[in-house]
């Protein structure tokens, strides 16, 4: 199991810190984790979330990322897909895989905001439709030669896209699954599957079983491809357990909080094709009268203790088949000093526990 880096760059209240700030610190933090042993960082994409998110051009982070760091993989966690045109999204990519020497991770989705969507002239109930038409035209443009797509939304011509990534036949791909059903597509399309950091364990746990169902049921034994796992939570380990709870309380309560008004949204009212939310929206309740520390170690969507309570809960996820843990550690609403001890203390007590073989070799890539 892979230990990765999870960043929504908050600019958390009270926090006395300016985006300047924080977008300097998390630089500084990814630098020190290049030298420790943790895989990828993760940056999301998220527009218009004050405080909670300001990760609104995270190409261009990561493009800054690639060039202080020498081993961390930089993923997009994700790109949602239908605010982009795809040639775009394909030569953006491409750069950076060229800009870091092959270290990109390519996550993408569908979004969730509606206010995102509004903003951007894109109807919600044509998410799914613009998503596999996107993925279809930027997987095609990893390719030698030409690129011709005719669709319900984008049309190329015979338009040879450039530049062509480092790693060959192209970055490893990644899709955002919530729903049940967003597992069971990830697995037909051979890719990985990356949950959120907003779903309880005991429900996270059975969509792990059904993308595995499901991708031994469609994907050749053959296939070059593995079926891969991550899954995003809010991690804080401490030598001294009491100091790590009293530190994570007031800021992964925030954070969650913070979380969850994001996808009210979307639960307010049933947008076409993102039923699942609907129906999450019961369970949400229950967040809604109480966001506390308690609830959320209960919930299993947060891992906080010494290294070996916090291993205890990384034995759990790993054997369950989660590949990637996404550390979003501290929540990224932590002085930085704090966030930087955690990182070391995980590097030396924990990840060698799980993983073995820190070797990364950058030109792996798989769909």
């Amino acid at each position: 199991m892979k230990f990765d880096l999870f960043y929504e760059l908050s600019v958390p209240p009270n926090s006395g810190l300016t985006e300047n700030q924080v977008f300097h610190n998390s630089l500084t933090e990814l630098e020190h984790a290049d030298t420790l042993l943790f895989n990828t960082i993760w940056l999301v994409e998220h527009h218009f979330m004050r405080e909670y998110s300001h990760s609104s051009a995270p190409t261009l982070f990561l493009a800054a990322a690639s060039q202080r760091t020498k081993r961390l993989r930089l993923g997009h966690g994700i790109i949602p897909l239908p605010y982009h045109h795809p040639i775009q999204v394909a030569e953006q990519l491409a750069t950076l895989d060229q800009l870091s020497n092959g270290r990109v991770e390519f996550g993408f989705g569908r979004g969730f905001s509606p206010k995102e969507y509004e903003a951007f002239g894109v109807s919600m109930a044509e998410s799914r439709t613009r998503t596999e038409e996107s993925l279809n035209i930027i997987l095609e443009s990893f390719k030698l030669g030409p690129v011709k797509f005719k669709g319900q939304h984008f049309s190329v011509d015979s338009l040879e896209i450039l530049p062509k990534p480092l790693q060959q036949p192209h970055p490893p791909v990644w899709m955002a699954a919530v729903s049940p059903e967003s597992f069971e597509m990830a697995a037909r399309l051979g890719v990985g599957a990356l949950a959120g950091p907003f779903k309880p364990w005991f429900m996270v746990k059975e969509d792990i079983k059904l993308y595995q169902k499901t991708w031994r049921q469609v994907q050749n034994t053959n296939h070059l491809n593995k079926p891969r796992v991550g899954m995003t939570v809010g991690v804080l380990c401490l030598e001294d357990e009491s100091r790590a709870r009293k530190l994570a309380k007031p800021v992964f309560e925030w954070f969650y909080q913070e979380l969850l008004n994001q996808t009210r949204p979307v639960l307010s009212k049933l947008y076409n094709s993102y039923e699942y939310y609907k129906r999450w929206g019961l369970l949400n309740g229950i967040f809604d009268k109480a966001v506390h520390l308690r609830l959320l170690e209960t919930m299993d969507m947060v891992v906080v203790g010494n290294p070996e309570t916090c291993k205890k809960k990384f034995r759990m996820f790993q054997k369950q088949g989660v590949d990637h843990i996404l550390c979003a550690v501290g929540a990224g609403a932590l002085p930085t000093e704090i966030i930087q001890e955690s990182m070391t203390l995980l590097s030396e007590e924990v990840i060698p526990e799980f993983d073995s073989h820190t070797e990364i070799r950058p030109t792996e890539a798989c769909v």
